[in-house]
């Protein structure tokens, strides 16, 4: 079962606001920047993602589970754009796929915690873009 949504609905203004100093320089922290389906608004959200693949994937635990606002908009306006390491990627819709296994990517030490949280769905970010060709 994924964290409980008072969690994230805290964790949005109390945590995410350090955590988005961290994001865009600090792994495995990255930014995600959305734009809202119904309000246009734009929104960047810290997330724990891990690139894959040569740097063509990011994966992203959902620890709150597949509903959420920031999955829904990039799911809606068919990508977005990841701030990582100093550098920005533009990123397609992103895919879900369920089971820790197929995430090996994901570095050992955070797989007994995503474990001891019962976290099983993960989506990957494919980058649209080569890593660092856009400036953050």
């Amino acid at each position: 079962m994924p964290a409980p949504r008072a969690i994230a609905r805290s964790n949005r203004y109390l945590a995410n606001a350090l955590a988005r100093r961290l994001a865009t320089r600090v792994p495995p922290f990255i930014l995600i920047e959305h734009v809202g389906r119904v309000s246009g608004k734009r929104y960047r959200t810290p997330v724990f993602g891990f690139f894959e693949g040569g740097n063509e994937t990011i994966v992203v635990a959902l620890t709150y589970g597949p509903d959420v606002d920031w999955l829904k908009n990039l799911q809606a306006a068919g990508g977005g754009i990841v701030v990582s390491r100093g550098h920005a990627y533009h990123i397609a819709s992103p895919v879900i796929h369920t089971g820790l296994d197929r995430s090996a990517t994901i570095p050992g030490i955070f797989k007994p915690i995503l474990r001891l949280l019962n976290v099983s769905q993960f989506a990957r970010l494919p980058l649209r873009t080569p890593a660092g060709t856009i400036a953050a």
